[in-house]
């Protein structure tokens, strides 16, 4: 806009509070501009204003949070994982009927009482606890990367709480797993009986 000057009747002062000689106001472009005066110039009416103000206030309250549909069903994942690391589940089985199948093929009737029980019952004992391990740690791995996912995404985006808490459920049944699986495939736990000599 620049500078414009006003003709006065009686010598007025300008934006800075001083008259000049000729009594002629000069404005420069530090004049206050009020929010009618803007308002008006932007054709908004108050009623637009308000509801424009309560929009960006809004905005710049409250998080971003994405829907995370993805988060939540690998959350879900890292859960049943967990409960599957923890028995075992079908696939333990089949291999612990597997390994006890060729525990008998291999163990020769005249082999000896402990060769015999490890051929079939250690093995096989093993064979489910490698299962379920391999189980837990991938609960582990999962409900891992779900929670450490909103650190890589989008910035100001929040991750739903009951995410957290299913992927924090998954990690722990993942833990627990872990450490159950290996004290069952290191003897451990419930170790193998021996036979009297």
């Amino acid at each position: 806009m620049g500078t414009e000057t006003e003709d006065a009747a009686a010598g007025t002062k300008d934006a800075a509070g001083s008259k000049d000689a000729a009594g002629t106001e000069e404005v420069t472009g530090t004049e206050k501009v009020t929010g009618t005066d803007a308002e008006a110039e932007a054709g908004l009416t108050n009623e637009e204003d308000d509801d424009v103000e309560a929009d960006d206030a809004s905005v710049a309250a409250a998080p971003v949070t994405s829907a995370g549909v993805g988060q939540g069903a690998a959350a879900v994942v890292s859960v049943a994982l967990g409960v599957i690391g923890l028995s075992g589940g079908w696939l333990g089985t089949v291999a612990s009927a597997r390994e006890n199948l060729y525990g008998q093929m291999e163990t020769a009737r005249t082999a000896g009482a402990d060769k015999t029980i490890q051929a079939l019952y250690g093995d096989s004992w093993q064979a489910t606890a490698l299962i379920a391990g391999i189980f837990a740690l991938a609960a582990l791995i999962a409900g891992f990367v779900v929670l450490v996912r909103p650190a890589f995404g989008a910035p100001g985006q929040e991750q739903a709480p009951w995410i957290k808490s299913v992927a924090w459920a998954g990690v722990a049944l993942g833990v627990i797993g872990l450490v159950l699986a290996v004290a069952k495939y290191s003897d451990l736990l419930l170790s193998l009986p021996s036979a009297p000599s």
